[in-house]
């Protein structure tokens, strides 16, 4: 029997459901040294602005049971280092054609001007195959997340990228709301092809031998195995509340964990926190799916996506 990894996304066909969580592994250049990027479904860059961001004050980075917070403020060199050094590394590894690795890059702003700014840019990058517009940022003083916590604002921001995207539009959302479906609506209302979630849960560590906060901004988004059941539990629900699909993300580190996401709802999953200490964790969730499959006698892994009803 033959095992059917590729799923469909948009309109884009990824050879299998996994793909890298923006903000772990850059644009993949330093990973290419421990594995071939193109056994992944699709490379999630890091998030770029339409001009240079400085990202917040260090200590911006410490580990917590389970996981880690992370207060880095999107840092990024802005769109126009991103085209000519990223974007470029990845037309020329990345294999082209309908079988190749897609790349989706992950568009971040502090106004609707500069969401809008970046994602025309973009407009003609043919190697942008997908958007995944970061409104859901806890560590950036303006924008970000102050888009993703209000249903008006989602489908607002949402629509007014949508009239300038050329590719398929993925919203991603910030789990630090009292109903994350009233969210996932209002995306889908505002045009949203797909949602991707969850992002980091606003928490705080202090470091009680300095009597102060363990990072500069206080505040850090909380990522790792700690917030996975809390990401599962919010795909589930709003893989019930939208028609559009969903990438499911949050402290997934082998292929159960992943396998997880697909049955409530998730059509493809993002690697994220694990590759800081496991660099080719991404190909152990692939490898681990596809021999699930193979046991189980699963035909197709779209087969598993939201099966637990």
């Amino acid at each position: 029997m033959t095992h059917n990894m590729s799923v469909d996304l948009c309109g884009v066909r990824l050879k299998n459901p996994v793909m890298t969580a923006s903000g772990t592994f850059g644009s993949g250049e330093e990973f290419s040294e421990f594995f071939d990027l193109n056994r992944l479904g699709a490379v999630v860059t890091k998030g770029v602005s339409s001009v240079p961001w400085p990202g917040n004050a260090t200590p911006r980075i410490c580990e917590t049971p389970s996981g880690m917070l992370n207060a880095i403020g999107l840092q990024n060199p802005g769109f126009a280092v991103f085209a000519k050094r990223d974007l470029a590394f990845l037309e020329g590894t990345l294999d082209p054609g309908p079988e190749g690795t897609k790349v989706i890059v992950n568009v971040c702003g502090h106004s609707e001007e500069e969401y809008v700014d970046c994602v025309e840019k973009l407009a003609g990058e043919k190697r942008a195959d997908l958007l995944e517009i970061n409104i859901s940022c806890p560590n950036v003083k303006r924008g970000g997340i102050t888009f993703g916590t209000d249903p008006k604002g989602v489908e607002r921001i949402t629509s007014v990228v949508r009239r300038v995207a050329k590719q398929p539009l993925i919203m991603k959302l910030s789990p630090n709301v009292t109903d994350i479906t009233e969210i996932a609506r209002a995306a889908e209302a505002g045009g949203a092809d797909a949602l991707s979630m969850i992002n980091t849960l606003t928490a705080m560590k202090i470091d009680v031998a300095r009597r102060t906060f363990a990072l500069a901004n206080r505040t850090g988004g909380l990522s790792g195995p700690a917030i996975h059941p809390v990401a599962v539990r919010m795909v589930y629900q709003c893989a019930r509340a939208v028609k559009i699909p969903i990438i499911g993300m949050g402290g997934i580190r082998t292929a159960e964990d992943a396998l997880e996401m697909i049955m409530a709802g998730a059509s493809a999953v993002a690697v994220g926190t694990v590759s800081f200490h496991d660099q080719t964790a991404a190909l152990s969730v692939i490898e681990g799916i596809r021999e699930y499959l193979e046991r189980y006698q699963v035909p197709d892994v779209r087969d598993l996506i939201g099966c637990v009803g």
